[in-house]
């Protein structure tokens, strides 16, 4: 492709179809791009479009286009050809920085991450002038530029902060501080006088503190994996500007928003980040300065409000103070037991209470809250900060911490019980505290797998737990339904088995629950109890104990499908594939209706798949229905044929890139199902098969591999003679 203007029209038109909601306009174009970018010169028509398109939409997914191009094909993989030619890799590192530079905030940050993901290939070695060339920009005194390249130097350093020890590691980690450390120093000491001399200038503060987070956020990177002798050296001048930061309060960067947090949030959060860090690693060195911001940060603890704006704050406070607990030599910080009730009355409890904006999470945007509380996505929330904290402190003070918190839930459940519908928020409360004291160690696959032996965890369940779950009416108190639930799942492994088959058939009725995150928590809940392991490493819960529960369980899992917000609910996909592999020949009379069932959400679905754990976990439950009822009856393949065909011909047809390599498997299945000829239907699919537009897919691969198999086991000879009769 040329650098033409001509080409450079074409480029823009096909990206503003890529942007049209109509999948028929859409995806001709994404193809058209797709068909394109081996071309030489393309990623520079994008570069070019970028900087002199005259509309911002072009630009932005000119951006776009270009970062995901170059995360697709920059990489070099041994023995295949190189994607991107040498000149066009030569002349976009030479022209990448200063037109990210010059570029607004919104199309800086996306060509910020492809000069990382670049820079992660080829820097130091390919690319040794980057960060000289990054360096030299901090003289402009141009903020807008020196953010970009504070930006770009956080995207590109911060893999540091997850890469494994390795000498090539540590050579690059020196070559960065040598060149970057000490202007990084100057500039951090440079703006914090700035921000004194413009102490008064709002709009001014907004761009300096913006700096401020970035440097924080590189010193965190720097000093990640080691302590460097330079930071050593300095360690006064970060630590003491540090501190006066964590206690500054500027009226001109405090905002009236309740949701989102501030510049100054943002800063004091990772300021405490690199506190936990200093305290955590390199504890001999910090001890200095140690005490100082203890007192900081228990204050800033006290002192701040329960807005959500203030979440990640409080979290990476409460998490320093837990990560300074654990520390032997930080033990007496804590010894005193009118210190442990103060952590206990002020920082854990009101931390742990369930606030307004939970609860609007909970009802309204049940997704991101079972993200949150079932998927451990919330590292940054308070609740998970305070539960760190009670581990931390329990690790050496496990006796007086379970005394003065088991006063606490006590109190709760009473509260709770004179006014249960107005005090259920005492009893979530009392619910999270026991299980964080109870919970010393936990997988995502086990559940609690070490529990603190003060707790009593069975009594408490039968207690409080069962009586909330055996309530006539499964829509009320909801939260208190998921509270129970998810204990449930939590201590699997601690409940005894003859409680777990009691609560079985209370799960399977709660997925009838109006509540997304309740019935989506019982799915949860009922898949992994199925997956429980007992002696000789069989299923803890047997399908003969779930007999008696069969027609409900298939029955209420479907229906929960049809309740609105869990049309394509994953959980309940991976409960229904559990329960079918659990019950096996169990599930045969229910045959009939349940493939009606998955072939219908599968024609649904096709029509725009766009959970891809909820579409596996659906061809996985198909697979194994066929396994099963073919195993007991091979004749039954027919039946599936007939059930399966025309939403696979559909899909096929309507090339659905995510569901093809699910059809071949499934095709294969149940052509392997058949012991004598191949069925002309499969027959007159063969031929399609080989075109070479299906082979350029990779995830095609495998399945159609295992398909042609198939075909050649079953009839090798019918494919041989169709094609001598072509012959």
């Amino acid at each position: 492709m040329e650098l033409s203007d001509a080409n450079l029209q074409t480029l823009t038109e096909y990206l503003k179809k890529t942007l049209d909601p109509d999948p028929a306009i859409r995806r001709p174009a994404e193809k058209f791009l797709e068909s394109v970018e081996g071309s030489q010169n393309y990623p520079l028509l994008l570069l070019t479009l970028l900087e002199k398109s005259q509309e911002n939409v072009i630009k932005v997914c000119a951006s776009v286009t270009f970062k995901n191009y170059i995360k697709r094909n920059w990489r070099i993989v041994e023995d295949e050809p190189n994607k991107i030619c040498e000149s066009d890799r030569i002349a976009i590192k030479a022209n990448i920085v200063p037109l990210m530079l010059s570029s607004p905030e919104q199309i800086q940050k996306q060509l910020s991450d492809a000069i990382s993901i670049i820079g992660r290939e080829d820097f130091p070695q390919k690319w040794p002038d980057l960060l000289t060339e990054m360096v030299n920009r901090f003289q402009s005194g141009d903020f807008h530029v020196i953010n970009g390249v504070l930006r770009t130097a956080h995207s590109l350093f911060k893999r540091y902060r997850h890469e494994f020890k390795s000498n090539e590691l540590w050579t690059e980690i020196k070559l960065v501080l040598d060149a970057f450390a000490l202007p990084l120093t100057n500039l951090f000491k440079a703006t914090i006088e700035l921000c004194s001399t413009h102490a008064n200038d709002a709009s001014a503060l907004k761009v300096l503190f913006s700096s401020l987070i970035l440097i924080a956020k590189l010193f965190y990177s720097l000093n990640f994996q080691d302590l460097p002798e330079f930071f050593e050296d300095n360690m006064e001048t970060w630590m003491t500007n540090f501190h006066s930061l964590l206690t500054l309060d500027n009226k001109l960067l405090q905002t009236d928003d309740e949701e989102e947090a501030g510049l100054l949030e943002l800063l004091k959060s990772q300021i405490c980040d690199n506190a936990a860090l200093y305290a955590q690693k390199y504890d001999e060195e910090f001890q200095p300065y140690l005490p100082r911001f203890v007192t900081a940060i228990w204050n800033l603890l006290v002192t701040t409000g329960q807005e959500v704006k203030y979440d990640l704050l409080v979290s990476n406070a409460i998490q320093f103070l837990a990560s300074v607990c654990e520390r032997p030599h930080y033990k007496h910080l804590f010894e005193d037991q009118n210190t442990l009730t103060s952590i206990c009355e002020k920082v854990i409890v009101p931390n742990m209470e369930f606030r307004a904006a939970d609860e609007e999470a909970f009802e309204d945007n049940s997704e991101e809250y079972i993200r949150r509380d079932l998927e451990g996505s919330d590292i940054d929330t308070r609740r998970r900060a305070a539960c760190d904290l009670v581990r931390g402190l329990c690790k050496f003070f496990e006796g007086p911490v379970t005394g003065i918190f088991s006063g606490y839930v006590n109190s709760m459940l009473q509260e709770y019980a004179k006014n249960p519908s107005v005090n259920w928020k005492h009893k979530d409360a009392a619910i999270y505290l026991v299980t964080s004291l109870a919970s010393k160690a936990q997988t995502q696959k086990h559940g609690i797998t070490q529990a603190n032996e003060l707790v009593n965890l069975t009594e408490f369940f039968v207690n409080h737990i069962q009586p909330d779950l055996k309530s006539a009416t499964v829509n009320e108190f909801p939260v208190l339904k998921a509270d129970g639930i998810k204990y449930i799942m939590i201590f699997r492994n601690q409940v005894p088995k003859e409680q777990l088959l009691v609560s079985i058939p209370l799960l399977i009725n709660h997925l009838q629950a109006e509540s997304i995150v309740v019935h989506t928590y019982a799915a949860h809940a009922l898949e992994r109890l199925f997956t429980m392991r007992g002696t000789n490493n069989a299923t803890l819960i047997t399908a003969a104990e779930m007999a008696p529960f069969v027609e409900v369980l298939l029955t209420n899992l479907f229906k929960a499908l049809t309740l609105p917000g869990s049309s394509e609910n994953e959980y309940i996909m991976k409960a229904i594939m559990r329960s079918f592999s659990l019950l096996q020949e169990s599930i045969i009379p229910y045959i009939p209706s349940v493939i009606t069932q998955l072939t219908q959400k599968l024609l649904a679905v096709s029509k725009n798949p766009s959970k891809p754990h909820f579409n596996h976990y659906m061809f996985e439950s198909i697979c194994l229905s066929v396994r099963i009822t073919c195993k007991a009856n091979p004749e039954a393949v027919g039946s599936f044929e007939e059930a399966l065909f025309l939403v696979f011909t559909e899909i096929l047809q309507n090339d659905v890139q995510e569901f093809i390599p699910y059809v071949f498997q499934v095709m294969s299945l149940l052509l392997e199902m058949h012991k004598n000829e191949i069925p002309s239907s499969y027959m007159a699919l063969f031929p399609h098969l080989l075109q070479p537009v299906l082979w350029e897919r990779t995830g095609n691969i495998p399945p159609l591999v295992r398909l042609l198999q198939a075909y050649l086991e079953r009839g090798a000879s019918t494919i041989a003679s169709a094609a001598a009769d072509k012959i």
